[in-house]
Order: C-alpha cells, then structure tokens, then sequence
C-alpha cells in the first residue's frame, strides 16, 4: 500500500521540460504543489523519493548505471572490489546501495543538500563511509584535501546532469578528485549527447571526450523512467576511464557554461 498520496496534474504537461514537471502531495490538511526536481522537499518526506521515481514512474537507472559498470569493471579484467568510489549527487542513497550490493572497497557520498544526507543517514544507514554536504563550485583547499585522501578511483553520477541539478563546474571538480585511469559512470538523457544539444552540460561530455580526457568504454541507451503520460524517457548510460585532469581553464577555454 502507498504511503503517500500523490496525484498528477490532470492538465497536459508533455510540452513541460523534465525539471520543470511537478506533483501534488496529499495529506489530510493540505495539498501541495512539488516540483520533480525540489529534492528538498521530497526527502524530507520518507518513502516519497521512491514512490514517485521508481513505483510510479519505474525508473530503473541506479541498477542500470551499477551493473553497466560491474560489466565494464570486469571485461577489462579490473576488480570491483577494489574500487574506491565518489558518488556524486548521491542523494538519499539509492545509487551508493546499488554500488554496496556489487562490492565496492569504499563509498563516498556528496550532495549539495543537508536534507539529502539526513535522507540518507535515515532510509539507509551505514551505505557510506563519509557522505559531505558540499557545493563543488566552491570547494576550499582543506576540502579538497580531505576528499583526495580518500584516494578515489571511481567517480559515478546518476540522474543529476543537464538540469542544472549540478553544474558543469562542479562536475569538472569531481572528475579532478579521482585518479587517472579511474573509472567514470553515469547517464545522460538521450538528447544530451547528440551535436543539435547545444547545452552547456552537453557540450561539457563531448567536448571531455574529444579532447580524450574521458575515453567510453561502455555506451548503452536504455528507457531511464516513465514521463507523468506514460511516455517513455531515454538516456544513455555511459562508462569511461578518466585520461587525464581538466585543466582549471578548461570551461572558460572551451565556453562552457
């Protein structure tokens, strides 16, 4: 049985982009209007975050991105069990217990949100090693430091990019926090990879692949979740190894923003 009562807007919303679709929650005093990408809000709610993404509209990208990267990880004859993993946007941990489930050496969550790490610690307990709330656009020295000592080599990302969720800034930082030949995860919509996409974030990935700081590995495209009209959404999930660093001039170089 559903915990919460939540009910679609009965008015077209397929002209609406992705971050601009929302949502009414019900309860017995009040209805209120939530926007898909006001993560806040929804955490805060136990239960809410999966009953909408993944009972209502089947997402199934946590599973998806894990297992393309355990498939990876093994025809190249490396170890997962050996990975030390940044998950970033992590949430409330639905990626970091993906990641937990396949075995990973060390997990660390980051999240720009306080309600995303309070989620975290509440619905799965003892996913991470260390989970930071911390803005990437502007991280101090010490922060750095701290992260680095980690010693990371996998940096994974889902459901966070091209939505202005996270940044092509911060994106860029976390790519820099791990070692190279580090492995990369993550997923796109479908749109973001394609040369009409001029977006900053699409621009971003094309232009880290083209200038062979991030070499694919792994390319699939796979339907990520329903739209509120049941219509289906596709991204690509997409496995990399990290090349090199970004250069700190790299964006402003390129013109991305």
């Amino acid at each position: 049985m559903d915990k919460h009562n939540i009910q679609f807007p009965r008015i077209d919303t397929s002209d609406l982009n992705q971050d601009e679709a929302f949502f009414y929650l019900k309860t017995e005093d009040n209805v209120e209007k939530i926007m898909f990408h006001d993560y806040g809000k929804i955490y805060d709610n136990p239960g809410l975050y999966e009953q909408l993404y993944y009972d209502r509209l089947k997402c199934c990208s946590p599973q998806k991105v894990a297992n393309a990267l355990k498939y990876t990880i093994e025809i190249n004859n490396d170890y997962f069990s050996t990975m030390k993993v940044l998950d970033f946007g992590a949430g409330n941990g639905m990626m970091g217990e993906e990641l937990k489930k396949i075995g990973v050496a060390r997990l660390i969550g980051v999240d720009i949100l306080e309600e995303a790490k309070n989620a975290a610690e509440r619905d799965r307990p003892g996913i991470y090693d260390q989970y930071y709330v911390k803005d990437f656009t502007n991280l101090g020295g010490n922060d750095i430091e701290e992260i680095k000592s980690w010693n990371l080599n996998a940096l994974v990302t889902v459901a966070a990019l091209g939505f202005g969720d996270i940044p092509t800034k911060a994106f860029v930082q976390a790519l820099n926090l791990i070692d190279n030949e580090g492995w990369v995860a993550f997923n796109i919509k479908e749109t973001f990879f394609y040369n009409t996409d001029i977006t900053g974030f699409s621009k971003l990935i094309r232009e880290l692949i083209f200038f062979e700081f991030l070499k694919i590995n792994h390319l699939e495209r796979y339907r990520h979740r329903l739209s509120i009209e049941g219509n289906p959404l596709y991204y690509f999930t997409i496995i990399c190894r990290k090349n090199a660093d970004v250069p700190v001039d790299f964006l402003k170089q390129e013109n991305i923003s």
